[in-house]
């Protein structure tokens, strides 16, 4: 959650050094980072997956005390699941410029790591904790603390790969922290301002907030980052919420008042070594010298692309739809690689030499060919449009021997989804599989109306948003 930054903040100041040895030797580590394979980038950028925990104990797997509890609205500590709250990927480039953290909504649908399919994001801890439990019990081991401990290496391992998958970056370092750490992190500091455009009130977050500038901690803090219901936007409106609760909070902590304040600082560390968990392998020292000059200025904040933000979703209801092909090409721009300007009009074929096949595996009458004519229009060659032999969840381009370019071209065509090898597709081929998942090109009838499903009821589409200044720890931002 937000306080994750904090750590970045304080242990890129010089007041923190006094106090580095009691703060490194007391931090809680996991042994999380090497498990996706990938390659080191060449320029040196670190990238910082930041987990917020909706846990009922504390980073040393402490069941939280009972007023805590009560304050923070989260029951008693056996009622906690194994969901993210949030999740972040810092980027911070090789040059120590401007560091960027981007936003990924708890119900993004995306493909979960390990063959679990395509789920929200926030899952994903679950699926490899749950899976690791198994195992382990198969081969076992009894130890109930051990079976604990391994279970979460494996959960944190599995929402690392979904990360990858999703963004083809490679997570550098891993940090948790849990519902323990707005408690005590915001009290520490004495609150963080923010600023709200309107009046709200929500009986499940606990919020009950007054329109304009406030100062929140302890458990309004909590319930300021987590409400979603009554919001304009839900959980998109939530990931602002959070950004500008990180921005107001890394201002904080950079301020003399909090620095320069041995109570509030010891306080501050105190609290972060009770609610932070990092990978064993991140050298901490190291780390700090190297974000010595970040200041609140140079913390930017972002969200992944997304669309339909109320994609109706097999298992899992009603979800966040995210293109993946923009998602990869968003994080190659931040990193400043190769391609990174690409859209889905300059695909790396021609799509005059792919012809394609629409299926349409979704259920929903007339969507192939809907889907094949927005296909035709970017100048693909038109291999006719049928009903599938049966329905899918989760829509796919296959192709030949040789034909994965193509096929990729198609598939950023029609929003990012995935795609497979399959023999059976002839060369110069590519053959779409639309599923009950899909959401993009051709879900809009040709008056541009909204698509109505087989039940009656109308598909959500992508909202347009009107463009807002951006958030930093610059300043104070007042939302919804």
């Amino acid at each position: 959650m937000a306080a994750l930054c904090s750590v970045a903040v304080l242990l890129g100041t010089g007041y923190a050094w006094v106090n580095f040895q009691s703060l490194s030797r007391n931090l809680t580590t996991t042994d999380v980072i090497g498990a996706g394979g990938g390659e080191r980038p060449a320029d040196g950028s670190v990238d910082i997956l930041m987990v917020g925990m909706d846990s009922r104990t504390d980073a040393k797997g402490n069941p939280l005390p009972r007023h805590v509890l009560d304050e923070l609205q989260a029951g008693d500590e056996s009622a906690g699941g194994l969901n993210t709250d949030t999740l972040i990927l810092l980027h911070i480039p090789n040059d120590t410029g401007k560091a960027v953290a981007v936003s990924f909504p708890r119900d993004a649908y995306v493909k979960i790591a390990g063959g679990h399919g395509r789920h929200k994001i926030n899952s994903a801890y679950g699926y490899g904790k749950s899976g690791a439990v198994e195992d382990l019990r198969e081969k076992g081991v009894t130890d109930a603390a051990q079976v604990e401990q391994e279970s979460r290496k494996q959960g944190a391992r599995s929402l690392i790969g979904t990360v990858e998958d999703l963004t083809g970056v490679t997570v550098d370092h891993y940090a948790e922290i849990n519902l323990v750490g707005f408690y005590e992190i915001t009290k520490a500091i004495g609150g963080v301002d923010v600023c709200l455009n309107a009046a709200t009130r929500d009986d499940f977050s606990g919020a009950d907030f007054k329109a304009g500038p406030q100062s929140v901690q302890g458990r309004d803090a909590l319930a300021f980052v987590r409400q979603r219901h009554g919001l304009p936007r839900n959980d998109l409106d939530r990931i602002v919420r959070q950004q500008v609760f990180m921005a107001g909070l890394a201002k904080k902590v950079l301020s003399a008042g909090t620095l320069s304040d041995p109570g509030k600082l010891g306080s501050l560390i105190d609290a972060l070594t009770k609610a932070v968990v990092l990978d064993k392998d991140w050298d901490v020292l190291q780390f700090a010298t190297r974000m010595k000059d970040l200041s609140g200025g140079n913390i930017a904040f972002e969200t992944i692309p997304t669309g339909n933000p109320a994609l109706e979703t097999p298992e899992d209801g009603v979800a966040v739809e995210v293109k993946e092909a923009e998602v990869k090409r968003f994080f190659k721009k931040l990193a400043g690689g190769p391609d990174a300007t690409a859209t889905t009009t300059t695909p790396a074929v021609d799509p005059a030499t792919v012809t394609v096949e629409v299926r349409n595996a979704s259920g929903v009458g007339g969507l192939a060919a809907r889907v094949l004519q927005s296909l035709v229009a970017k100048r693909f060659v038109d291999g006719g449009a049928q009903n599938a032999d049966r329905n899918l969840t989760t829509s796919v381009v296959r192709y030949g021997e040789g034909g994965e370019a193509g096929a990729t071209a198609v598939a950023e065509a029609l929003g990012g989804i995935g795609t497979e090898q399959d023999d059976d597709v002839p060369a110069g081929r590519a053959r779409v599989f639309l599923g009950s998942d899909y959401a993009g090109p051709g879900t809009q009838n040709l008056a541009g109306a909204p698509l109505v499903g087989l039940d009656g009821a109308h598909r959500a589409q992508p909202t347009t948003t009107t463009e807002q200044e951006p958030i930093t720890a610059d300043g104070v931002r007042c939302v919804n």
